[in-house]
C-alpha cells in the first residue's frame, strides 16, 4: 500500500513535468515514460514479455473451465446506423464434471437476427456465439495457449474466415496468414512496423490499480502514405505490474482493399476469478464488407458474471 501511495504520487506529481525518454533495443525504438525511468523498472524484460504476451488469449480459454453467467447484446445496423436485427439475452454456462453447458435464460430477437432454421444471419453474431455461447454438451477442454495454433491450415471457406477472426482478436498485433494484402501489416513487432508506429511504455491508474500502460499509434509523420500501410490505429493494453497479465485493452483497426474493407474497435476489461484471469466486460463497434459476402454493421457488449 505505501508503494502504491509513493508511486500514484509520482505518477500525479509527474504529470505536469514528466520527460520522456527514447531508448532502442534490437534497433526497435521505444519511449519511456518519467516514471518507468525514474523508479528504474526492468523495461526490458517487461518489453520481452508483453512482446510474447498470451495472456489476453488465455483469459478467454480459461472461460472453457468454468461456469458463468452473461448478458448477451448483439445490434444489427442498417447503413442509417438504425437497428435492423437484434438479440438480447442471458445465458448461462455451467461446468461440471470437466464437461459445459449452456442454458438460455431469457432472449429476444428482432428483425431476421435467425434464418428460417434457426441459423444465424450474420457472420457477426457466429463469432459472438464461438466465443461465449455453448451448444450441446462440450467435454475435455482445457486452458492451455502454450503451443495452440488458433489458425488450422486445414480448414478452408468461411471455417477459415472464422479462425482468421478469432486469431485477430485475441492476438491483435500478430500476423495473420492467409489474408491477402494485410496479414504481414498485421505484425507489429518486426523492424517494418516501427517505422509505422510509435511504442510507449508507461506507468498508470487503472480502475484502483497501478499498471504497466503499452500503447501503440501511428507515427504522426506518415501522412499520405499512412492509409495502405497502417491496420492499427490504436492500441492500448494495461498489464498487471506484478504478474504482466493483461487487464484491459482497447484498440481500433481499419483498412480498405479492394475485396474487402473493415473498421472496427475493441474494449476488453478483465477481472479475477479463483486466481484466474477472465473477461468481465467487452465492447465491440465494427462495420467491415469481404467478397462473397454482404456488409456487416454491428454493436455487440457481452457482461459475464457469476463465476464459478
Amino acid at each position: 500500500m505505501i508503494r502504491y501511495t509513493w508511486l500514484l504520487f509520482l505518477l500525479m506529481g509527474g504529470a505536469v513535468h514528466a520527460q520522456d525518454s527514447t531508448i532502442a533495443i534490437d534497433n526497435q525504438s521505444f519511449t519511456l515514460s518519467e516514471v518507468v525511468v525514474r523508479n528504474n523498472f526492468d523495461y526490458k524484460a517487461v518489453l520481452a514479455a508483453i512482446k510474447q504476451d498470451t495472456t489476453f488469449y488465455k483469459a478467454f480459454r480459461n472461460l472453457r473451465i468454468i461456469g458463468f453467467s452473461s448478458y448477451n447484446s448483439i445490434q444489427m445496423l442498417d447503413k442509417e446506423g438504425a437497428v435492423k436485427a437484434s438479440l438480447n439475452s442471458k445465458t448461462r454456462q455451467n461446468h461440471v464434471g470437466n464437461c459445459r453447458t449452456m442454458d438460455i435464460l431469457e432472449e429476444q430477437t428482432t428483425g431476421n437476427f435467425y434464418s428460417a432454421t434457426g441459423k444465424y444471419n450474420y457472420l457477426t453474431p457466429e463469432l459472438y456465439a464461438s466465443l461465449f455461447f455453448t451448444k450441446g454438451k462440450i467435454c475435455g477442454e482445457n486452458n492451455i495457449v502454450k503451443g495452440r495454433n488458433l489458425l488450422t491450415s486445414s480448414k478452408s471457406g468461411m471455417e477459415k474466415h472464422k479462425d482468421q477472426l478469432k486469431m485477430l482478436f485475441f492476438n491483435p498485433g500478430k500476423k495473420i496468414p492467409g489474408i491477402p494484402f494485410i496479414g504481414d501489416k498485421l505484425d507489429l513487432y518486426d523492424e517494418a512496423a516501427h517505422e509505422l508506429y510509435d511504442y510507449r511504455l508507461d506507468v498508470v491508474d487503472y480502475k484502483g490499480t497501478l499498471c504497466y500502460l503499452f500503447s501503440i499509434k501511428p507515427k504522426e509523420s506518415l501522412g499520405f502514405f499512412k492509409s495502405d500501410r497502417v491496420v492499427v490505429d490504436q492500441m492500448n493494453t494495461w498489464f498487471d505490474l506484478k504478474t504482466l497479465e493483461v487487464l484491459g485493452r482497447n484498440y481500433a483497426l481499419s483498412y480498405k482493399a479492394g475485396v474487402y474493407d473493415f473498421d472496427v474497435s475493441m474494449e476488453v476489461e478483465m477481472t479475477k476469478f479463483n486466481g484466474l484471469t477472465v473477461p468481465k466486460t467487452l465492447r465491440y463497434k465494427g462495420n467491415w464488407d469481404v467478397v462473397f459476402k454482404k456488409r456487416e454493421r454491428a454493436i455487440f457488449t457481452a457482461t459475464l458474471f457469476d463465476y464459478n
